[in-house]
């Protein structure tokens, strides 16, 4: 290479100084990952196209990596009539390429190796079934020597063909290249098929594109410099500042030199690879991040109270606690009240019966028909036990479904729609599912507790009182037995005037009368404490339900969505 040529590669090398750092594999390894994550997060919550193209760029980034031999791709591409197969031969240093008169003539991908490994797994996997190598011979004779040792140059069909095949194979091809070199010329440098189709979405591979103005020779020095800033105002409005462009000749072969430094350059970092994939791995994750939030909205892990209090309502609640207090009552009158009417309260209807919650686990301690139940017993009533609570009403229903809907409301604030839809969905299950898991609440819940202390002092007071006036009966029966036989009556003690067993009939009688009206207010205060505290454990049991089946996959998606969000995020700060 000659001295002028050194120069001009050490002032292309200089500019491109600018870019960023060539990524190491360390952050090409954790962009994909980070891209595999936020797919796998984010599910059927990302566009379905979006998450196949993500997908696509993952497949190409494996089969890249996994071709072996340090090779870097170098795809020429342009429009019809540029001067790309031209260029292509002079840097070959042969006619390898194929150039004609008629347009398009680029029908097929011709490629050109250098170096000793002819790169055939490569070539394969690119389509590339025209190929030449660049022996070390004719790569001596060019002035590049060894400089361009495992470059393939790949010069694909025009993009702009009005062949659709053309095009596509060209558009297929570009999907592959490590390195992107766009030819073009005074006349359609300012092409929009080129700009708006192509160069505009290069702005992710920036670092790895050329531009090169061919045909130079047919302008003046001012003409060219003119037309090669103007190119350069075009490059910046599409966003790619930082590229380079080269004034070439393929006929004269002005600017040769400086583009096979450029080349070299990129072949001896032997970093293309990454840059590009870095690159595709990047946009990818671009696209994806506008379908995820900045931030997931702050819900608690906990049903607040109105929401509680309306799935209790619905689920009939209030009528359980109405069971539950007659039901203390009932067991506390047969406990304290008169022995002698016991039987008559036992034919009263059993509050908790009637709605079959007497087949609701007991609590610790408690005997249910005199036999304790065991553990699995208990968990066996909880899955098959069901309760007769009357359905609620529509009133109720649709308390509960703004409730539902007011919180997927709020844990859906602020996310894309197709987040915010699965909140919302997930915020309301099948209304027959959360009933049978409500009731499964309510007759999983234990409605009693241990047999109050008192409940036992008071009976024994009552038999005491019942034996007493019993006492009292039978003596007296006794003495008006003997009177009628009339046989001698003993003295009959008496206290204060009243005969001891006339004193001890109407005692035992009073005596468990007041009992029975001392012990009322006694009931009705412990039947009141008793619906406070199994109405904490039924809102503990709804809030519960509320929990695993309204909050819980809330919860799930929306940290489905922090994962998908950091993911993306991981891949981005590897350009950063």
């Amino acid at each position: 290479m000659s001295d002028k040529g050194l120069a001009r590669v050490r002032s292309s090398l200089s500019r491109r100084g600018r870019r960023p750092a060539a990524p190491s594999p360390e952050q090409l390894k954790d962009a994909v990952g980070g891209l595999i994550g936020a797919v796998d997060a984010g599910g059927d919550q990302l566009p379905p196209t979006k998450v196949e193209s993500a997908r696509h760029t993952l497949r190409k980034a494996s089969e890249r990596l996994e071709l072996v031999g340090g090779h870097t791709i170098v795809a020429l591409a342009g429009a019809t009539g540029s001067g790309k197969s031209s260029t292509f031969n002079r840097l070959v240093g042969s006619a390898a390429s194929t150039v004609g008169m008629l347009r398009p003539t680029s029908t097929t991908i011709t490629s050109a190796v250098w170096g000793d490994d002819p790169a055939t797994q490569l070539l394969d996997w690119v389509g590339s079934a025209n190929r030449h190598r660049v022996s070390p011979e004719r790569a001596e004779r060019s002035g590049v020597g060894e400089d361009l040792d495992g470059l393939v140059l790949l010069d694909l069909p025009d993009v702009d063909s009005h062949r659709v095949a053309h095009r596509a194979e060209a558009d297929r091809v570009l999907e592959l290249a490590d390195v992107f070199v766009w030819v073009t010329d005074p006349q359609k440098y300012a092409d929009g098929i080129l700009h708006e189709d192509y160069l505009q979405r290069q702005r992710n591979h920036e670092a790895v594109t050329l531009v090169v103005l061919n045909q130079a020779d047919r302008l003046d020095a001012q003409e060219a410099e003119a037309c090669r800033r103007h190119l350069h105002q075009l490059l910046v409005e599409d966003g790619l500042p930082n590229v380079e462009v080269l004034l070439v000749s393929a006929r004269t072969g002005q600017g040769l030199d400086e583009l096979r430094g450029a080349l070299a350059t990129a072949v001896h970092a032997a970093t293309a690879a990454r840059v590009r994939l870095l690159g595709d791995l990047y946009a990818e994750a671009e696209s994806l991040r506008a379908d995820v939030a900045d931030s997931e909205p702050q819900i608690s892990a906990e049903p607040d109270d109105a929401l509680v209090a309306g799935l209790a309502r619905s689920a009939g609640v209030p009528v359980v606690l109405d069971s539950v207090e007659r039901d203390y009552r009932a067991r506390a009158s047969r406990h304290t009240g008169w022995p002698l009417t016991r039987r008559l309260r036992a034919l009263r209807p059993d509050p908790m019966r009637r709605f079959h919650l007497d087949q609701t686990i007991l609590a610790k301690g408690e005997k249910k028909r005199g036999k304790a139940q065991s553990t699995e017993d208990a968990e066996i009533g909880a899955v098959l036990a069901r309760s007769s609570l009357p359905e609620p009403t529509p009133a109720a229903r649709a308390a509960v479904a703004t409730l539902i809907r007011r919180t997927g409301a709020k844990a859906a604030q602020g996310l894309p729609p197709l987040w915010a839809d699965a909140v919302e969905t997930a915020a309301g299950p099948d209304e027959n599912d959360l009933g049978d898991a409500l009731d499964q609440a309510i007759v999983g819940t234990p409605l009693r507790d241990r047999t109050p202390s008192w409940w036992y002092l008071l009976g024994a007071l009552q038999w005491l009182f019942i034996l007493c006036a019993l006492g009292g009966l039978l003596w007296l029966m006794l003495l008006w037995a003997m009177a009628a036989a009339q046989l001698p009556l003993p003295q009959t003690p008496a206290y204060s005037g009243i005969p001891v067993p006339t004193g001890m009939l109407l005692g035992g009688l009073l005596g468990g009368f007041l009992l029975s009206v001392l012990s009322i207010p006694l009931v009705h205060a412990g039947a009141r404490r008793r619906r406070r505290v199994i109405e904490k454990r039924l809102d503990t049991a709804i809030a519960g339900v509320a929990k695993n089946r309204l909050l819980a996959p809330q919860t799930e998606i929306l940290a489905r969505h922090r994962q998908t969000r950091e993911s993306l995020d991981r891949v981005l700060a590897t350009r950063r």
